[in-house]
């Protein structure tokens, strides 16, 4: 493994669904996660707590319901990249959010990964 990837752990769960409230019903039945609706723009943003890891669920219009696990990396640029080299489509170039920078790739045998490089203070103020 590379050394942009060598983190590698999964540090986020998120669920894409075209039903929020249906989702959330049942995930809510089945599983008793703790949820906390958060504002997100126009789209709808459910918070879960997982347990170790954080999650969520996001109303969007994604052709089916899909989990996304997010993967904790040091140099998201360089690993979306590899992704792409290894023959993954990227489906979000790396983005800046707020608290670090995400990525998203999928491949037909392996389906959908996110790749998450959180901000750290560093003497130029960003994490990159």
């Amino acid at each position: 493994m590379s050394s942009a990837a060598s983190a590698g752990s999964v540090v986020h769960l998120e669920l894409h669904t075209r039903d929020l409230a249906e989702a959330r019903g049942f995930y809510a039945e089945l599983c008793g996660w703790p949820e906390e609706l958060v504002g997100a723009g126009r789209a709808s943003y459910l918070a879960l707590e997982l347990g170790d890891i954080g999650g969520g669920i996001v109303e969007c219009a994604t052709p089916r319901p899909v989990w996304v696990p997010y993967v904790e990396v040091r140099q998201i640029c360089e690993v979306t990249d590899r992704a792409r080299r290894l023959g993954a489509t990227v489906l979000l170039e790396p983005r800046e959010g707020p608290h670090g920078w995400r990525s998203v790739v999928t491949t037909v045998q392996g389906g959908e990964i996110a790749f998450w490089q959180p901000k750290r203070a560093s003497r130029h103020g960003h994490g990159r």
